[in-house]
């Protein structure tokens, strides 16, 4: 059964939270990195046409090339055109020089570039008929001394994470050229030194950052892992507590049966979300060891970033960060990549499903302190659509696939890239503005329920469906004073599974007349002298087949939004000077009549197609 909510609506001219809530960590030891736009390849950057797509579409950062274990492991061999890192070019020196060379025409055109470093996952075999292949070839016959110091240790099987027999962790997943997988151990000080080695290259080869990726721990039973968590534990529980929880009797001896990451929360434990927060916190730990404190070392504005995974909100059996306390997540990075997956790269209108990341969007921003962040929608098809949802949440577009190859997808990706550069005042480190704030139920995940995430879900849905403006905050970034309260910076809170939250919404909120398929966002200009209403439309033609992703932008069809009416709440006090309509399919603004009635604002929005922004002034 679906429901209204009761919304005590505050001025939003006082909804940007410039600082945060009482316990919310310090995430100002960095200074922050603001853009807007970025591109992200894995394949085609070596066409002839990339650096002059770059020229047009002006991105603020490039997302591209290989620094970490692909490169290492890939590069020399007869793979190297392949999955996943599709090569230009054969061997580490020519390879490496070609990348150098991208990067300093990358900056010629004043884009940061960001190289990919794989962190762990290793294609090779440690020896066979003709030796060892892959990384094991590399690290045995090329590893260049006078490029990366000495080796860690002589033989790499110590660098890797053991099952609890001692036998390396390894796969055939992907199966590369005949080869296996295998995963460094991201806790072992040597491969971290190994790590330490390929991030000093990448910055000599020019990077202006990292995207850290396949930033994981399976179960990995190591000396390294073993003793961590048994430290972990005892950091967090007293010997009764481990002999009353967990059936330990003598830690220092005691030998698990499992060290597992993620898992099934439906079989989740206490000793199992202990296990994941160890691997979450671990991973952390190497990321800051490797990237922030070294890496800075050698370049102080060094930017670094980890390529996550969220999905749908899976949460114990997905999410890079799930478990991780509140004063390490995100600390010390510049921006958050999280994949969607198969969630959003399709529509099903007729059951209400659009393909979007809107609420995923809203939940990044508001955990990360509006840093800027980007959704990996593995979206080929719906280009427009898929820049306009992040640039109307506070992203950067776009995560993949910039499909620069193909004439009319580079054509749209250029337009939408110039009309957020061209109103750039609007969009770089603009602040959302809301009328409510959902609750996250972060902290109850990390007590191993996940049922109230799908509440948060249904929830979240049902205020999008509502055009009601509302932003997403973790519960454990709000006091105490602000739970008791139910509000937060001048603004309702919304606890999904709390139904006193959830009485009738108030007749002098922000109103919108819109079809179903739009969705409705507003922020606020970082000089503070404009907001701007964000409406995204997500109706097309649909491809024949059901819930299809689409065969590129040829399918993605968009039918325009005849017209549309807003009436907003203001500030009491406030007076409304001008309106402007903006679309990227339009050159120029254009004015819009209004009325302004004591605190309502209202007006009309003309035809748009897929993105529009109507400016107040």
């Amino acid at each position: 059964m679906r429901f209204r909510l009761l919304l005590t609506v505050a001025a939003f001219s006082c909804c940007i939270p410039t600082l945060a809530d009482d316990n919310r960590p310090d995430r100002r030891t960095h200074p922050r990195f603001e853009f807007t736009t970025m591109v992200a390849h894995w394949a085609n950057y070596g066409d002839p046409g990339y650096l002059s797509f770059i020229k047009d579409a002006s991105p603020d950062v490039a997302q591209i090339g290989f620094y970490g274990a692909h490169f290492w492991s890939l590069v020399h061999t007869p793979q190297y055109k392949g999955y996943p890192a599709h090569f230009p070019k054969q061997g580490h020196a020519e390879c490496g020089k070609w990348f150098a060379d991208l990067n300093q025409q990358l900056h010629k055109h004043g884009v940061k570039t960001v190289g990919h470093m794989n962190v762990s996952f290793l294609v090779g075999d440690p020896d066979g008929k003709d030796g060892p292949r892959g990384f094991f070839k590399f690290y045995r016959d090329l590893w260049d001394e006078k490029l990366l110091g000495p080796k860690p240790v002589e033989n790499p099987l110590d660098l890797l994470e053991k099952d609890i027999n001692g036998k390396p962790i390894s796969n055939n997943s992907y199966s590369i050229g005949g080869m296996r997988e295998y995963w460094a151990c991201l806790r072992n000080p040597k491969w971290r030194a190994v790590l330490k080695a390929w991030t000093k290259h990448g910055i000599q080869q020019g990077l202006d950052g990292f995207m850290i990726n396949y930033f994981y721990r399976h179960d990995c039973h190591c000396e390294h892992c073993v003793s961590g968590f048994k430290r972990h534990l005892s950091e967090r529980y007293s010997a009764d507590e481990l002999r009353t929880q967990f059936k330990i009797a003598d830690l220092k001896s005691h030998r698990f049966p499992e060290i597992v990451a993620w898992h099934n929360p439906a079989e989740s434990t206490l000793l199992r979300r202990e296990m994941l927060r160890f691997s979450q916190i671990s991973n952390k730990q190497a990321f800051d060891d490797v990237f922030v404190d070294y890496g800075r070392s050698l370049k102080p504005d060094l930017i670094v970033a980890q390529w996550n995974h969220l999905g749908r909100f899976s949460q114990i059996n997905g999410n890079e960060r799930c478990l991780l306390p509140v004063d390490l997540w995100g600390r010390n990075e510049d921006y958050a990549w999280y994949s969607t997956g198969s969630a959003a790269f399709f529509t099903d209108l007729e059951a209400g499903i659009l393909g979007e990341g809107t609420l995923q969007a809203r939940y990044i921003r508001g955990a990360f302190d509006d840093k800027p962040f980007t959704l990996g929608k593995y979206e080929s098809t719906r280009t427009r659509v898929a820049i306009a949802e992040l640039a109307a949440n506070g992203g950067a577009p776009m995560g993949f696939y910039t499909r620069f190859t193909n004439p009319e997808a580079r054509q749209e990706i250029v337009r939408y890239y110039s009309f957020i550069k061209r109103h750039a005042r609007l969009f770089k480190a603009c602040r959302p503005l809301a009328d409510v704030v959902l609750i996250y139920p972060r902290s109850r995940v990390h007590g191993g329920d996940v049922a109230p995430v799908e509440a948060f879900k249904k929830v979240g849905d049902d205020l999008l469906n509502q055009h009601i403006l509302f932003d997403v905050i973790p519960d454990d970034l709000l006091s105490a004073e602000s739970k008791t309260a139910r509000s937060w910076h001048g603004r309702t809170l919304i606890d999904a599974t709390d139904a006193k939250s959830l009485p009738l919404i108030p007749k002098d909120r922000s109103r919108f007349e819109l079809p179903r398929t739009v969705r409705v966002s507003m922020n606020q200009s970082a000089d503070g002298k404009s907001r701007t209403v964000h409406l995204v439309n997500y109706n097309r033609i649909e491809p024949a087949q059901k819930r299809s992703a689409g065969g590129g932008i040829k399918d993605e069809k968009p039918i325009a939004v005849e017209s549309a009416r807003v009436d907003l709440k203001l500030a009491a006090g406030q007076t409304v000077t001008r309106v402007r309509f903006l679309t990227p399919e339009v050159s120029e603004s254009k004015p819009l009549k209004f009325t302004q009635t004591g605190e309502r604002l209202m007006f009309d929005v003309p035809q748009f197609l897929v993105y529009a922004v109507i400016v107040i002034e």
